[in-house]
């Protein structure tokens, strides 16, 4: 979709400015709803959990409703004990006072380095400046605003019908380095990676939007990686604030599967882009295994072959290396028989059963030159499928990882 086009959900605005937590870009950004929203999490299960994923936990638990995301890029604040507590609530509370709300209705996300303490100071005198820029108009700063090796703003929309009321969905994201999904839900589901902000005016229920964000996740931001790492502020924040006017929805209605399917379009646009900026990238990796026992175990295949080093580096290298590919799958602790197991790439056989592999190198080789990649395993033992994007591992990954700090 072409961001001018982007439909913006009614009710909402947001911003994105500099506070000077980072050299010269801008570091600071808020979305805001008019009324009180309903809201649903994800979060990093990673145990070193940074302070502000632990106040956005508290806040969302909370029976009012959510009116604002606060979030800084430039410092993590993980690693930083009571005082980062601390700051992450006056995080909150600088924005609660501008919007004249209580501190409990606003959530808090940082990204950044960490181990260093939050300059609050900066955050809580740019607090009126920054709620003085919020706008319809203003998303594309506030995506700006969350990133950091990123080299350009994450944004996806939808807008449909739901009955006879037209409803939005707009969400922003970041996310190149440091992601390996690996996120939970108050539902007990497993989730993505990164930082990313979801808002929609359809009219929700909480036990419904976070089912729906669950699901959309699973299959979008939890079927990426970029470097294996999980971080310690991943989150995927959903508010949904009703302004569309529509009819609450259900589980088992029609308006229900249209809202689900929308929302996960948006999820997988999203999750691909944090994918083809990943650090150092220059390919795009579909990984698609199919012919598992269940979907499950094809996803711990497809996701075992994401995240394989060797894997990553014979694509960046152009080498048509089927070894590497099937040993990701035997490693993975799935149940199959390896003899049955057939692998593409790029559409060209490179491996068949009883492990006949006979293909035309110089074709391969094109094929492997090019910016997009495909990945097909046959497991041949079953129904189960599943997909999983990551990049290549280049040598510049190693140099923007090398001097990250600096």
């Amino acid at each position: 979709m072409n961001e001018e086009s982007f439909p913006v959900p009614k009710g909402f605005s947001a911003a994105g400015i500099y506070c000077g937590l980072k050299k010269a870009k801008k570091d600071l950004a808020l979305v805001v709803s008019e009324v009180p929203a309903v809201a649903a999490g994800v979060y990093t299960q990673n145990k070193v959990c940074a302070a502000p994923v632990v106040v956005t936990k508290e806040h969302c638990a909370q029976p009012v409703g959510v009116r604002a995301i606060i979030a800084n890029s430039g410092n993590a604040n993980a690693c930083t004990g009571e005082s980062g507590m601390e700051n992450a609530r006056r995080m909150a509370r600088a924005v609660a006072e501008q919007l004249h709300c209580r501190e409990q209705e606003v959530l808090v996300a940082s990204t950044g380095v960490i181990g260093q303490q939050l300059q609050i100071n900066k955050i809580e005198t740019a607090a009126p400046a920054l709620a003085g820029e919020l706008s319809s108009a203003h998303f594309r700063d506030a995506a700006e605003a969350i990133m950091t090796t990123d080299t350009f703003p994450k944004m996806s929309a939808r807008q449909f019908m739901l009955g006879g009321s037209t409803v939005a969905i707009l969400g922003f994201t970041k996310g190149s380095g440091m992601i390996a999904p690996n996120m939970i839900g108050d539902n007990g589901a497993k989730h993505a990676t990164m930082l990313g902000f979801i808002c929609t005016d359809a009219r929700i229920g909480k036990t419904a939007l976070q089912a729906m964000l669950s699901d959309a996740t699973e299959r979008s931001f939890n079927s990426i990686s970029v470097d294996g790492d999980t971080s310690t502020n991943d989150m995927v924040l959903l508010l949904a604030n009703g302004a569309a006017g529509n009819e609450s929805l259900e589980s088992d209605s029609k308006d229900y599967a249209i809202f689900s399917d929308n929302l996960e379009s948006v999820c997988v646009e999203l999750a691909q882009m944090i994918v083809r900026d990943g650090e150092g990238a220059t390919k795009f990796i579909e990984i698609h295994v199919r012919g598992a026992a269940t979907d499950e175990s094809a996803n711990i295949a497809a996701r075992s072959i994401g995240g394989s080093s060797l894997v990553k580096t014979a694509i960046f290298g152009m080498d048509a290396n089927w070894g590497r590919i099937a040993a990701a799958v035997g490693y993975s602790g799935i149940d199959f028989i390896p003899a049955d197991m057939e692998i593409s790439l790029c559409g060209l056989s490179v491996l068949g059963k009883n492990y006949h592999s006979e293909f035309d190198e110089a074709e391969m080789k094109r094929l492997l030159s090019e910016k997009d990649i495909t990945i097909d395993v046959n497991l041949n033992g079953g129904t189960g499928e599943a997909k999983f994007w990551t990049c290549d591992l280049s040598l510049d990954y190693v140099r923007i990882n090398g001097s990250y700090r600096s």
